[in-house]
């Protein structure tokens, strides 16, 4: 499994943990009591993308009950991928046929943590080592899906309830929305861009200059398939790796003379943690004065990543202080604001210096919710919907003009 992939998980598992601790988004008690999630649920995926030619699905992921990796079928069964090799091996094929332009399709999702993939006009290629899947890494020119127009959601649906999002912390590629279905009959939706928003989220990044136009993948007919994070950009060489520097070295300087005061937990005000520069590093206190964690100065793909030198561990500590960090540095808030979390958007990638593919995708979207990194749910800024009593699930593909 990528690397980054490997962290996506990781960070799946903290988001979790910390769900109710940080206030992220609440389950409603009353939905949740009494209320007894089904082992599978309708998701109905809708084709609005105006694009002619076949739609591939592929539900896969962990099974909860078993810790297994697998994929589901259109009826939510659940099949355990088989041993791998090294070099890696084909995968079964586990697509499942999505709707025609205009149409939709309804299939059944088990208790799972993974992922939705769809792709335009052909399959995409699975394969699995001894390590489980290998997922696709299009930042790896040399990947077998590099030209094929895909995307995907990332979900949990256990018993206490369904959370998906949609997620761009890869990349930005095929525009859609993610909803659920409640009791009454309602239905929460996220994800949507603005009229006009994919083709201009591709022009903000080509009008920026300093390297962020090469996040940018087409395909030899000119076809636009994706923007790569920064992170992948920087990994291929696309992104300076000195990008962030100007930023990271200001915040750094900054806080030699003055206090960063964290506040990690929305419901727990009375947690807060110090913290102050000595040299190459950032020294975290609480409220006794003792050190609870350190941290060296992060470089850009640090900061982008949230991981490196901005590593967030499952733990009540280092992992909520780190989040919080790596939220400000994305957002280029450290510097305005010596109390974080900062969760006032007004304040946003304000700096010239800042994350400006999250910047250029957050101002398009509907909502103003993003998945555009890891941490990018703090203070609620996320494209997550959630319900503890979920009776459906929705894809919509979008479309893309």
């Amino acid at each position: 499994m990528h690397a980054r992939v490997a962290q996506r998980r990781a960070l799946a598992v903290l988001f979790a943990a910390l769900l109710v601790a940080v206030g992220l988004t609440a389950l409603d008690s009353t939905s949740r009591a009494g209320a007894a999630v089904p082992a599978t649920i309708p998701l109905t995926v809708t084709n609005n993308s105006g694009r002619t030619g076949p739609v591939y699905l592929y539900d896969l992921g962990t099974q909860l009950s078993t810790g297994q990796q697998g994929w589901a079928d259109a009826n939510g069964t659940f099949h355990a991928w088989p041993a791998g090799g090294n070099p890696p091996t084909p995968a079964p094929d586990a697509s499942i046929a999505g709707p025609a332009n205009g149409r939709s399709v309804t299939i059944r999702m088990p208790k799972f943590s993974g992922r939705l993939y769809f792709s335009y006009g052909q399959k995409l290629v699975f394969k699995v080592t001894t390590g489980g899947l290998v997922q696709p890494a299009v930042q790896n020119p040399s990947d077998p899906n590099r030209d094929i127009l895909f995307n995907w959601t990332e979900y949990t649906l256990n018993d206490a309830g369904l959370w998906i999002n949609s997620t761009q912390v890869d990349m930005v590629s095929a525009p859609y929305a993610v909803g659920v279905g409640l009791a009454d009959g309602s239905v929460r939706t996220t994800g949507h861009l603005k009229p006009g928003g994919y083709t201009g989220f591709f022009d903000a990044l080509r009008a920026r200059g300093g390297g962020w136009a090469g996040l940018i993948q087409t395909r030899s007919d000119g076809t636009v398939l994706r923007a790569l994070s920064p992170g992948h950009g920087i990994e291929t060489g696309a992104l300076p790796r000195t990008v962030m520097d100007d930023y990271i070295n200001r915040v750094w300087q900054k806080y030699t003379t003055s206090t960063l005061t964290v506040t990690p937990f929305a419901n727990q005000p009375g947690t807060r943690y110090f913290g102050r520069v000595s040299g190459n590093v950032m020294n975290f206190t609480n409220s006794s004065g003792s050190v609870v964690t350190s941290f060296q100065k992060p470089d850009s793909d640090s900061v982008f990543g949230c991981y490196k030198l901005l590593d967030a561990p499952n733990d009540l500590v280092r992992g909520p202080i780190s989040r919080t960090l790596c939220a400000g540095f994305n957002r280029s808030t450290l510097l305005v604001n010596a109390g974080q979390p900062d969760t006032s958007a007004a304040n946003f990638y304000q700096d010239a210096v800042t994350n400006h593919y999250a910047r250029a995708l957050h101002e398009r979207m509907a909502d103003g919710r993003a998945y555009a990194f890891a941490f990018d749910d703090v203070g609620n800024h996320e494209s997550l919907v959630n319900d503890g009593n979920p009776q459906q699930a929705y894809i919509t593909l979008d479309p893309f003009s």
